[in-house]
């Protein structure tokens, strides 16, 4: 389980580094297998370059290199995201996440030609980000199959297109090495039947050593004790996207006390309506809020 790192702000909306460390160390404790710094769960569109440095370099000296840090990459200009690969200082980054390009809706083989461009401009090891839902095109199976084939460091897919044929088309057809990994907490679980290798979780920012224990025993075949752990995040994970991602993992956060309930516009916290289930799940759960 990697565990897609929040961004804690305080009231003013400057970043909490001293929330930030405070997470940092409670993934350290409870399991997290390595964190996914500057996704989209860390709200990095609404950070600064020097924003971003501040938050990258922060955590790489906090894990001091205890588990390993993939740093998010990308975007929808190939030629920008070459030369951040060519100009940024990757010391201490493990792995890269790079997304398929958005807004411009680039067609499959501009999405090849974009990830045939990154992978020869870094030595680093690549992780492909497939999410239509965000991005507003759909990376194939046949083109994730064509980049595994090619090029060798790119080593695996965080897929979140929610089309479970597509991935199982990936899982049946790739190299043995190439890794498929949930990019949605609510699919890891059949998504591991069907041989993936595990989530990079948004959940897992409250709860890691619960649901890296579900991965855990997921990937060591413990289907029925896996599946009782699953089923009780079932209600959270529909909440924590009901309204907008990361709003309703940072309302649970705030709720468990580590950082304050605080999202840079053009996102804005959870309903109140929200909040209260959250809370109401959360005391199910026997978690103090």
């Amino acid at each position: 389980m990697g565990v897609a790192l929040i961004t804690p702000f305080r009231e003013d909306e400057s970043i909490d580094f001293e929330a930030l460390g405070r997470l940092v160390d409670y993934q350290l404790q409870n399991g997290t297998d390595y964190l996914v710094v500057l996704g989209t769960t860390a709200e990095t569109p609404t950070l600064s370059p020097s924003e971003k440095k501040e938050v990258a370099d922060f955590i790489i000296n906090k894990v001091k290199g205890k588990i390993p840090i993939v740093l998010g990459v990308g975007g929808n200009s190939t030629n920008g995201t070459i030369e951040e690969l060519k100009t940024k200082d990757f010391r201490g980054v493990d792995a890269l996440l790079s997304v398929v390009p958005y807004y411009n809706k680039p067609s499959q083989e501009g999405i090849y030609q974009h990830y045939k461009a990154i992978s020869e401009a870094t030595d680093l090891p690549i992780l492909l980000y497939n999410v239509p839902g965000r991005t507003g095109v759909n990376m194939t199976a046949e083109t994730t199959l064509r980049l595994v084939r090619d090029f060798k460091n790119i080593i695996g897919i965080k897929e979140a297109s929610g089309n479970i044929v597509q991935m199982d088309d990936i899982i049946k057809n790739k190299p043995k090495e190439f890794m498929v990994i949930s990019g949605d907490d609510g699919v890891t679980y059949p998504l591991i039947s069907l041989g993936a290798v595990g989530v990079i979780s948004v959940i897992g920012n409250a709860f890691p050593k619960e649901f890296s224990r579900m991965v855990r025993l997921a990937l060591s075949g413990d289907w029925q004790n896996a599946l009782h752990i699953h089923h009780s995040f079932t209600e959270l994970f529909e909440l924590l996207f009901v309204d907008g991602n990361p709003a309703g993992v940072k309302c649970m956060l705030h709720a468990m006390g580590y950082c304050e309930n605080k999202l840079r516009l053009p996102l804005v916290p959870t309903r109140i309506t929200t909040f209260e289930k959250i809370r109401e799940v959360l005391r199910q759960l026997n978690i103090k809020c």
